[in-house]
């Protein structure tokens, strides 16, 4: 079935009435951004259940969006006002709801152990409503991979616009890493299983190393700010940031193979050696 020509246009309606930017539409319906920017091209067509993301979260009529409501006459395609929600769906919208859940879950059993009844359980609708938002397990998981990234890359953005300076930048960036609460811990299980997808799936492989290619180059800007600043001996950047997120994901993996109060190593201990590890291998002496 071809794709109405005019879907992109509406969709860029839609994004402009929402009063965000693009990439930020884009993690709003748990898209990849590349993917939006190619459709509103014209390179690539939507698919069904992008659709229906952007209809629900957008609040929009879909046979609108897809142009099969309305006839020839703009006017009359529009919806005059918002469709009301139902009562069962959550403010934040389906799709969002279903990839929380889905990660909550993931971080609980992992992602194998993970039925779609389960989410739609958690959910409290039923497993054709999830499907219709993602169609497989597969565009499920990176959903949910992506949306981690996504709620990661905000949480970091903020925390180095609150920091003093470069040294600062890089304590907050730790604290950040360190999982001490139970929205971290889950978080870094969901890691944990994405290095092991990471090893099986294109999709997921590709995931990992954007994320980590993101990760590693805020180190390092961090570092090459903190040079430059005095705050740190001079060291090859691009170097210290792998060596740092190498540290952060061995001690973070020790800590999230124990309990948060039992033996074995616990948050204080991985944030306490990350911060020996700065102070003997970056702070300018």
């Amino acid at each position: 079935m071809e794709q109405d020509p005019d879907v992109p246009t509406r969709v860029r309606e839609v994004i402009a009435a929402a009063g965000v930017t693009q990439r930020e539409f884009a993690r709003r319906i748990v898209m990849d951004p590349s993917k939006l920017s190619r459709s509103l091209g014209g390179t690539r067509r939507f698919t069904a259940a992008e659709l229906a993301r952007i209809a629900d979260t957008a609040d929009v009529d879909a046979a609108w969006l897809l142009g099969t409501r309305g006839g020839a006459d703009p006017a009359a395609a529009r919806p005059a006002a918002p469709r009301g929600r139902r009562a069962a769906t959550p403010p934040e919208g389906r799709p969002l709801q279903i990839i929380r859940e889905t990660v909550r879950l993931i971080a609980d059993h992992g992602f194998h152990a993970v039925r779609v009844q389960d989410i739609a359980k958690a959910c409290e609708t039923s497993t054709a409503a999830i499907h219709y938002h993602f169609p497989g397990r597969d565009d499920l998981l990176e959903a949910a991979v992506r949306w981690c990234m996504d709620e990661d890359t905000a949480r970091r953005a903020a925390r180095i616009a609150e920091a003093a300076d470069a040294a600062d930048e890089l304590r907050q960036l730790i604290e950040l890493q360190t999982p001490r609460t139970a929205q971290q811990r889950d978080q870094w299980s969901v890691w944990l299983d994405l290095w092991a997808e990471a090893a099986r799936s294109t999709v997921v492989g590709r995931l990992h190393t954007e994320y980590y290619r993101q990760w590693r180059a805020t180190v390092a800007d961090v570092v090459r700010r903190g040079v430059a600043q005095g705050a740190f001996r001079p060291v090859d950047p691009e170097a210290a940031a792998l060596h740092l997120t190498a540290l952060i994901d061995g001690l973070a993996t020790q800590v999230l193979a124990g309990t948060p109060e039992g033996p074995g190593t616990r948050p204080d201990d991985m944030h306490a050696a990350l911060l020996a590890h700065v102070d003997a291998a970056l702070a300018a002496r």
